[in-house]
């Protein structure tokens, strides 16, 4: 297994994503192509990367980071997107992943990682303990623009 930052984008790629990302969304559902701009603007910010992990040339876990800048706390990481394929839970790649993701938000110069994870979702949020992170009782808010 390896594990490195999306460099550049293919439709195969897209499309790999995109299916892990179905098994992420709580509906389940297919919400159609990623498009190749997001991955370009992705791809080309300094404060925005996607870690995927890949076996032969298959990706079997990715994260969506972003640095996000305040006055207070300089650097925060958020972590938006982050799933295995269901075909290797279990086996340690949520872990190696989480890992780099830690090392990606330090070279960064953040401070925090921050992430939301939906009720209804006891296994990741178990893993999230396993892994040492903190459970803050929060709303969380989103407005649509």
């Amino acid at each position: 297994m390896k594990i490195a930052k999306l460099e550049k984008y293919t439709p195969e790629v897209a499309n790999q994503i995109r299916k892990l990302l179905i098994q992420l969304s709580r509906s389940g559902k297919d919400r159609g192509e990623i498009p190749r701009e997001w991955f370009e603007e992705l791809i080309s910010s300094p404060y925005h990367d996607m870690l995927i992990a890949t076996e032969e040339d298959k990706i079997i876990g990715i994260a969506t980071l972003s640095v996000h800048m305040g006055p207070i706390i300089r650097r925060n990481a958020y972590l938006e997107d982050f799933v295995t394929d269901q075909t290797v839970r279990g086996k340690g790649i949520g872990s190696a992943l989480w890992q780099v993701i830690l090392e990606w938000a330090a070279e960064k110069g953040c401070k925090n990682l921050e992430f939301t994870c939906g009720n209804g979702r006891e296994i990741a949020q178990q893993f999230y303990k396993n892994h040492g992170a903190t459970v803050y009782d929060t709303n969380f808010f989103r407005k649509e623009i």
